[in-house]
C-alpha cells in the first residue's frame, strides 16, 4: 500500500475530512489531497504531524495489520521499540531523512513498504 492510500484509509477511519486535518495540522487541503492520491511523498516530519492529527502512532502509517494486544507483546515479537536506543536510532533516523532530497526519501519509504509487505506475507498476516 502507498503512504497516501494509507494516510487516506487511516483518516477515513478517524470519520474525519481533509478540512479537519487541514486544521489540526496546518497542512494545505490541496497537500493532502495530492498526498493522499499518489501525487506528492511526505518528508518524514510531514508523516509525523499526519499521524498526530490523526491521533495514530506513526508506525500506524507503514504498518496495516493489527498490531499486538500491547505494547510489551509488541516488542517481544518485533524486538523494536523496547528501549530508549531504539528512541535515539528513531530520532537520528527521522533527522537524516529530513536532509535526503525527495527522489531518496520516496526510495527509502518505498522499500521500507516492500520490507513490512515482504514480514507480512511470511507470517502469514
Amino acid at each position: 500500500m502507498e503512504i497516501g492510500e494509507r494516510l487516506k484509509a487511516l483518516r477515513e477511519q478517524k470519520d474525519m475530512s481533509q478540512g479537519d486535518v487541514e486544521k489540526r495540522t496546518g497542512l494545505l487541503r490541496c497537500y493532502i489531497s495530492r498526498v493522499e492520491n499518489g501525487h506528492t511523498v511526505p518528508a518524514i516530519e510531514t508523516i509525523e504531524k499526519l499521524a498526530r492529527a490523526l491521533e495514530v502512532p506513526m508506525y500506524a502509517v507503514f504498518y496495516e495489520a493489527e498490531p499486538p494486544a500491547s505494547h510489551s507483546e509488541q516488542s517481544a515479537a518485533t524486538g523494536w521499540g523496547s528501549s530508549r536506543r531504539d528512541a535515539r536510532t528513531l530520532h537520528r533516523f527521522r533527522k537524516l531523512m529530513g536532509r535526503m532530497n525527495t527522489d531518496n526519501q520516496k526510495l527509502l519509504l518505498h522499500m521500507a513498504q516492500k520490507m513490512v509487505q515482504q514480514k507480512a506475507a511470511s507470517t502469514g498476516k
